[in-house]
């Protein structure tokens, strides 16, 4: 191949031509150079070998946690023919030999946790014979076995840490299950057991001796030697650039959940599958070519940029696993080696899309070329504190894989094989966002967890990385500030109900607003008080259940409904209650003297009174209507929680607030949605309110301010903290 650049390419001398830079960065990422230096031997025999850094954090894992199934690795397989099941026997046993790892627990000695390798024996292959179910019924009983197993936990100091499992359907048809400990395995060391035990059973299903040839060295060798290679010099330049790449690094990264963290929560994944526009693919990867970078570091931007919306944060890391078989003699072993990069994402100066996809290059490859200190190790040179409910340094995962081509087809002698059932059930990571490059379809997987997000959430995310992405590519030369995450439909969402006449300032009324965000940040916290806090989604659906009860109250457009409420997050249910049945709200601070809220009432017009049990009775006396949140509670529980079809536009009047009266009467000041969505709007713009901020409410909601202190917290993802009245005086 010549060096000169093709037409259309222009090469600085010294420097390559784009398409071999980016081949170089690949060949890098893949991780398939081998260093034949620091060779690893076989270790002495005497005593009980040590475990390798990463063992040693699933290990410590298995103590905190003890009886999880987060760290199994199933692995299911369905076999289509006829099967000789003595080979298939012959071949686990033969692969247990060969690898130390499958017959290896973990025990502690004086204090320190090592290895136990076991002689070879006979491996258990349990099996189930499901012929005798009807056949309709046969398949889910294998995928509910499946999942039973691949939940099942591991005893790590008694073992085994490999379970094989045969369930027979029919006379040529099985699913063959492996589940493995994640200490003892990873995702590399699947396709060496596929790859082996075919090999294995074809020699066997012959009537032949298998010809495998003799594995160089064992795991153990590994740890041995890892153990010793990485002190000194060594280890010091790898932690010193890690620690200094992650100095002040955030410990969390505050995307809101739709339910908050808990310890012992469960670990069971959620999956959202998309499929990018095959336009949208090959627009990335034009402009990766165009940058001389991989796809792996685009995606990898525009990913950091939503996290970063997401979570109010400019600054954010992101984890990506990388094999860590950087050693020639690993890559046959069945063990764990993988290895995650700690890839952070400085935002704060508003980059380019060019600039920031340049700078993660540089940081994939700085991250890359440090590559050997285990990860397990980074935390403890951080000293990062430990906590039960989210991992340390990251909590999502992003990964970018290469479709599997006819040498990634599965064998096992004469069978044809296939996957069986849905893989992996559990998640380690908040989550898991995975991509793969067939070479023209880009396809997206993201892994959650249910428990922390709801499957709309998690679509909706999907939703917005792509218009992330169809902005980059639009203009890479754009700012990120000024990407909207905000696609047709949402648009359409806030703009509803603005009618045909021109407002030109008022883009939705401020319900409307509200709603929006409450679909994005349903599980952040929205407003405390009183030793009560409700998070966004859950204000939403009381809000709405409170307005369908006002509608059947004959609440619509410009009915006034006073609200006379104590401070807590009641009194915003029932203010956007209000709003969300169409109506103006009439506040009444029940600290008014009874003579003001008497003509308050009187003069507005009110026709229905929003309260509370324990203050109507000290109101003056009222002919209207009278809804109590507390007596009336489980009328309203029992309402619809969508929001109600009120027919209310930007031109309607939102409240009524009466001036203080200090030169003469109150005066009532009817505001309309358009103004006070426009005011709040360029109150949020002009102070630059982020999700996650926490914004005291001090004033009487009988004042102005108290609608600025409380909406504009609520239209950002903030949280509006009600101080009680004697705090605030």
């Amino acid at each position: 191949m010549s060096d000169k650049p093709t037409a259309g390419t222009a090469s600085a001398p010294g420097q390559l031509s784009p398409a071999k830079r980016k081949a170089l960065l690949q060949k890098i990422l893949r991780e398939k150079s081998t260093l034949l230096h620091e060779t690893i031997s076989r270790r002495a025999s005497e005593g009980p070998p040590p475990l390798s850094f990463a063992q040693q954090r699933l290990w410590l894992v298995d103590r905190l946690d003890p009886g999880s199934a987060a760290y199994n690795v199933p692995f299911a397989l369905r076999l289509r023919g006829a099967l000789d099941t003595a080979a298939l026997r012959a071949s686990v046993d033969a692969l247990v030999r060969r690898h130390e790892t499958l017959r290896t627990t973990f025990a502690e000695n004086d204090g320190e946790p090592v290895q136990v390798v076991h002689p070879p024996a006979p491996v258990p292959l349990v099996e189930l014979d499901l012929r005798e179910l009807p056949e309709a019924e046969r398949e889910p009983r294998a995928e509910g076995l499946a999942t039973e197993e691949s939940l099942r936990p591991f005893d790590l100091e008694a073992g085994p840490l490999l379970r094989s499992t045969l369930l027979r359907l029919g006379d040529e048809d099985h699913v063959l299950l492996f589940t493995l400990h994640h200490i003892v395995s990873d995702g590399w060391s699947r396709s060496v057991l596929v790859r082996e035990i075919s090999a294995l059973y074809g020699a066997f299903a012959r009537g032949e001796e298998p010809g495998l040839p003799e594995l160089e060295v064992q795991y153990a060798d590994y740890a041995v030697w890892q153990r010793g290679w990485l002190s000194g010099k060594t280890l010091q330049k790898h932690i010193g650039y890690w620690t200094e790449r992650l100095a002040g690094a955030p410990p969390l990264l505050e995307i809101p959940t739709d339910r908050p963290r808990a310890v012992g929560q469960s670990l069971v994944a959620g999956k959202h599958r998309f499929l990018l526009p095959t336009e949208l693919a090959q627009a990335l990867r034009e402009l990766s070519d165009r940058q001389g970078t991989t796809l792996f570091m685009t995606l990898l931007a525009a990913w950091q940029v939503l996290l970063a919306r997401y979570s109010g944060q400019d600054d954010v890391v992101v984890g990506t696993p990388i094999a860590g078989r950087s050693r020639r003699e690993t890559e046959g072993l069945i063990g764990f080696f993988v290895n995650v990069l700690a890839l952070r994402a400085e935002l704060g100066a508003d980059p380019a899309w060019t600039e920031l996809v340049e700078s993660t290059r540089v940081t994939t490859l700085g991250g890359f070329d440090h590559q050997e200190l285990p990860f397990e190790r980074l935390v403890e040179e951080l000293s990062v504190e430990r906590s039960l409910t989210y991992s340390p340094v990251f909590q999502t995962i992003f990964t970018v894989n290469q479709a599997a081509g006819d040498e990634g087809r599965l064998v096992l002698g004469e069978l044809q094989l296939e996957p069986f059932g849905p893989g992996e059930l559990v998640s380690k990571f908040d989550l898991d966002l995975v991509f793969t490059d067939t070479g023209q379809a880009l396809g997206g997987l993201l892994v959650y967890r249910p428990a922390l997000f709801d499957a709309g959430t998690i679509e909706r995310m999907a939703g917005h990385l792509q218009t992330v992405l169809e902005a980059m590519v639009a203009d890479p030369r754009q700012r990120i500030s000024a990407v909207s995450l905000l696609r047709e439909g949402e648009r359409a969402q806030l703009l509803a109900g603005s009618g045909t006449e021109s407002l030109g300032h008022a883009p939705a009324c401020v319900h409307d607003l509200f709603s929006a965000q409450a679909a994005r940040t349903p599980g952040l916290a929205a407003v405390s008080g009183r030793g009560e806090t409700l998070g966004y989604g859950e204000l939403e659906r009381r809000a709405n259940r409170l307005a369908h009860r006002l509608r059947a109250h004959g609440v619509g457009p410009e009915t006034r409904v006073a609200v006379c409420l104590e401070r807590g997050p009641e009194m915003v249910v029932g203010v956007l209650g209000v709003l969300k049945a169409g109506g103006a709200y009439v506040p009444l601070d029940p600290d008014y003297p009874a003579e003001r809220l008497a003509y308050t009432l009187s003069d507005s017009g009110a026709a229905l009174l929003v309260s509370q049990g324990r203050l109507v009775d000290a109101l003056p006396a009222f002919a209207g209507e009278v809804v109590c949140l507390d007596a009336d509670r489980e009328a309203i529980a029992a309402e619809p929680e969508e929001a109600p079809r009120s027919g209310v536009s930007p031109r309607n009047a939102a409240y009524v607030i009466y001036t203080s009266g200090s030169t003469g009467r109150p005066k009532g000041v009817v505001v309309e949605h358009a103004s006070l969505a426009s005011t709040l709007l360029a109150v949020r713009d002009t102070f630059g309110l982020a999700a996650g901020e926490v914004m005291p409410a001090l004033a009487s909601y009988a004042f102005d301010i108290w609608g600025f202190e409380v909406f504009t917290s609520l239209l950002t993802g903030g949280e509006v903290r009600l101080l009680p009245r004697e705090t605030v005086q």
